[in-house]
């Protein structure tokens, strides 16, 4: 059976435009609207993040944010909370992204069990081995029709990176480099990874990520894949923001147009 976001990328090829903001952040109550705006200015997937306290794969802004959300009280049981009904005025596709330990406190069925009662469609879990998820996780994934999404970097040997193929359900996460998030990155020295990637044919879509930050570098992207993923630029914006929605439609606004929405931002 299809999920959401089985059934955008059956409807959508290109252009697929994922932004990820930090539960709980910048505000204890902010998920829920940022979200809202998100989808009502054209975001294709809201990728939301659920604040840890050691996340590896994150750079210092996103590790900030994190941060603050905890400070905030944000937790997974506040986050389902928070997230209770969102169904009834949110219609994209929303993944979780965080990190493993969380979820093995809560017990790893019942989190994908409120995933699937809540309106998940799927996870991020960067420190989830493959191995451990294909012999343990993959029958419960399947079982609650949630979508696992791996990341693949230039340093992935095509062999892995096909095995990652036939385990993924969702997209692959193809990071632009091997560092961690919100590094500035040349797309140009990139293109040899992203035509490899696109060389292999690879049976699930493919999305782009770390170091996309403006309309140039989403284009930049999106012409060697399937769309783009958004993270740190986006948490910057949030953080100098003081009308959370208009900030969230000047972002989007710039990313897919080039230009600001017509409402100024009062910094």
């Amino acid at each position: 059976m299809q999920n959401r976001i089985d059934q955008l990328f059956a409807s959508k090829k290109k252009d697929i435009l994922n932004i990820y903001c930090t539960a709980g952040y910048p505000e204890p109550d902010s998920t829920l609207t940022i979200m809202k705006a998100l989808q009502d200015s054209g975001v294709d997937i809201i990728e939301l993040g659920m604040p840890f306290s050691d996340p590896l794969a994150d750079g210092p802004v996103i590790q900030d944010s994190s941060t603050r959300a905890l400070k905030n009280g944000m937790s997974l049981h506040k986050l389902f909370e928070q997230l209770d009904g969102f169904r009834k005025d949110i219609h994209v596709p929303v993944i979780l992204m965080g990190y493993l330990n969380p979820v093995l406190q809560y017990g790893v069925e019942a989190f994908l069990k409120k995933c699937a009662e809540t309106g998940i469609d799927g996870l991020i879990l960067p420190d989830l081995p493959m191995a451990e998820y294909e012999q343990d996780y993959k029958h419960l994934f399947e079982q609650y029709n949630l979508d696992l999404i791996f990341l693949v970097t230039p340093e992935t040997s095509d062999a892995r990176i096909r095995k990652i193929d036939t385990l993924s359900r969702g997209f692959i996460y193809a990071v632009s480099s091997s560092s961690t998030t919100g590094k500035d990155k040349d797309m140009g020295n990139q293109e040899a990874y992203f035509e490899r990637l696109k060389s292999l044919q690879l049976s699930n879509p493919v999305l782009i990520g770390f170091g996309i930050k403006d309309k140039p570098t989403f284009d930049a992207a999106a012409a060697h894949a399937n769309g783009a993923i958004i993270g740190t630029a986006f948490i910057r914006a949030l953080d100098n923001s003081t009308d959370i929605v208009a900030t969230v439609k000047n972002f989007v606004g710039n990313i897919r147009n080039g230009k600001a929405a017509e409402e100024p931002i009062i910094l």
